[in-house]
Formats: C-alpha cells, structure tokens, sequence
C-alpha cells in the first residue's frame, strides 16, 4: 500500500465527533477541540479509534445499559441482540439508528454528525471568555482535520475573524501545497505527529509509508519558519513499538536536521482499548506486553533520554 495523500482533500461537510471544551492538553491555555471523523492513516494504537472511518457509526456502552430491551423491539434489521457480547451484529445494522432515539440510557449513541461552519463557530463563540483570560483558542483534531481541507480553510478563516488563536493536529499524510496555500494561512500552530522513521515498520503499524508525511514534515517546517507558524513535533510513545531506542534516535536526528527545538512526547495510555469495543473493533494489540497498562516512569524517561541527548527541550 503506497502513501500517497488524497488529492487536496475531500469536499462536502465532514462528520464532527465532539467539541470537547476546557481542554488544556491540546495547546496553550484552555482550549476548545473539535474531532474530526475520518483518517488516512490506521494506527493499531489509536487513541480515538472511532475518527478512523470517515462515515457515522453505531456506539454502544455495556456500562451504560439498563437492559430495559427497547432497542431489540425497535431495530428493524434485527442488529440488536443481547445474547451476543458486543450486543450488536454489525453484519445487519444498516446504521438507521432508530435503537439511539429509543435508548433510554444513553448506552447506544451515534458517533459523527455533520455540522455547518457556522454551527461549530455558535459553539466555540460560547468559549470566547475562556480563551481571552486563559491564552487558550481551538484546535482541529480527529481523525484527520485536512481530509477536508476546503471545510478546514474557512472554518479557521472565521476562527480568525473572531480573535481565536488556532492549532491543527495532523498525522501529517496529506497534499502539502494545498495545505500551505489554503489552511496554514490561518493557523497559529501546526501540531505535528511523527511515529516511525522505518517506511516499512510504518506501513506495518499505520498502514501505509510514510515517505509522504516525512516529506511533508520538512515542508512544513520551512513554511512555518518562514510564515511565524509554530510546528510542534510530537511522537506517540507505544512500547515495543515507537518507543524503541532506534526509533526515537533516528526520530531525533530527524528533528534536529529539519531545525526543530522542540517535541512533544505523548505517553501511551490504554483508555483507547473499551473505545475499540464500544464501535464493534477488536484490539490491533491484543497479546503485546503493557498494551493494557499505563507507561512506567522510567520507560518514559529513557524515551525523553533520546531527545536530550539531541538538545530538543
């Protein structure tokens, strides 16, 4: 499978999955972000497994179900069966979501709804008071925000025209002269996503090269250097994984030669594993060492070790 990105992106409206507010761990201040749904990419580790397609999709939560049975009666395919763990067959639900109208609970729920630009800016216009006092401002993320990047382009236009600082996180697999031209124009901050040098150990974890995302990293930190747009590497630690010494050495190197000062580490967390389920998923690492558990202190610290040595704070 080759690497090559989507053109310029998608057109039409993207699904939204969530406008998250207060957040303070996707930039400076307290921050507002929107999820987009859909991803060139598919990471076995993905900490939002349900942005990987780009369509809607059924949700359900064992935990919230009051097994009341209203959603077996409804469904007209017959996809609800509470016989089966999963509790859906996915085989026969033809995402008509008549079960999430009738559940009582909460426990069955849409994931993606489409959203105007001008609907998500009603929402995040609600934040204004926070962003101004805390230094904060939106961030795009997902899935991947520049699969639609027309959608992208003005909704970060109308960001602006509000006063709103701006960041995108990105995996970084998409037509760099589009993106220059159309969406960093408007950004402040471009967050920018590295997993692994090895082409072939990245098409193995992420399911396609990465000759194009490495490519466009390097364009992107000129453009930025050049624009006053801040480009902020940041590497997933997944252990035996991303977060092996050759990868972060090789990782580091390449920082360094682009003229970066700075990444960001992101610590390996196995919330993401009951995400998978509650779409239907399996986990991509069932069977792997600390893939249910929270990354050791020491573990992390040799993995920030690496980048020291390399003078990136």
């Amino acid at each position: 499978m080759g690497d090559a990105p989507p053109a310029a992106g998608r057109t039409g409206t993207p699904l939204i999955l969530e406008i998250k507010g207060n957040s303070l761990d996707d930039g400076p201040g307290i921050r507002t972000v929107v999820f987009f749904k859909g991803c060139p990419l598919s990471c076995a580790w993905c900490h939002n497994p349900e942005s990987k397609k780009v369509g809607p999709e059924l949700s359900f939560d064992p935990r919230e179900c009051a097994g009341c049975g209203l959603c077996i009666e409804t469904c007209p395919r017959g996809a609800i069966d509470d016989s089966i763990e999963a509790h859906v067959d996915r085989s026969r639900c033809d995402l008509c979501f008549e079960c999430v109208e009738t559940c009582p609970s909460g426990a069955l729920s849409r994931v993606g709804r489409e959203m105007s630009v001008g609907e998500v800016a009603a929402v995040v216009e609600k934040d204004l008071p926070f962003f101004r006092t805390s230094g904060g401002g939106v961030t795009l993320s997902g899935g991947e925000p520049t699969l639609f990047m027309d959608y992208c382009s003005r909704l970060l236009a109308r960001l602006k025209e509000m006063g709103v600082h701006t960041i995108l996180e990105t995996c970084g697999l998409f037509d760099a002269d589009a993106f220059v031209r159309t969406v960093l124009p408007h950004l402040d901050a471009v967050y920018f996503d590295l997993k692994l040098y090895d082409p072939a150990e990245h098409r193995r974890w992420c399911g396609t090269g990465n000759e194009t995302v490495l490519a466009n990293f390097a364009e992107l930190m000129r453009a930025g250097l050049e624009g006053g747009v801040e480009v902020l590497p940041r590497i997933p630690l997944i252990p035996g994984i991303t977060a092996t010494d050759e990868n972060l050495e090789a990782l580091a190197e390449l920082l360094r030669g682009a003229g970066a000062e700075r990444v960001a580490l992101l610590e390996y967390n196995p919330l993401w594993l009951e995400k998978t389920a509650k779409v239907g998923g399996r986990n991509p690492l069932a069977g792997r060492d600390a893939s249910d558990r929270w990354m050791e202190r020491s573990d992390v610290e040799r993995c920030r070790a690496a980048f020291e040595a390399f003078e990136l704070a």
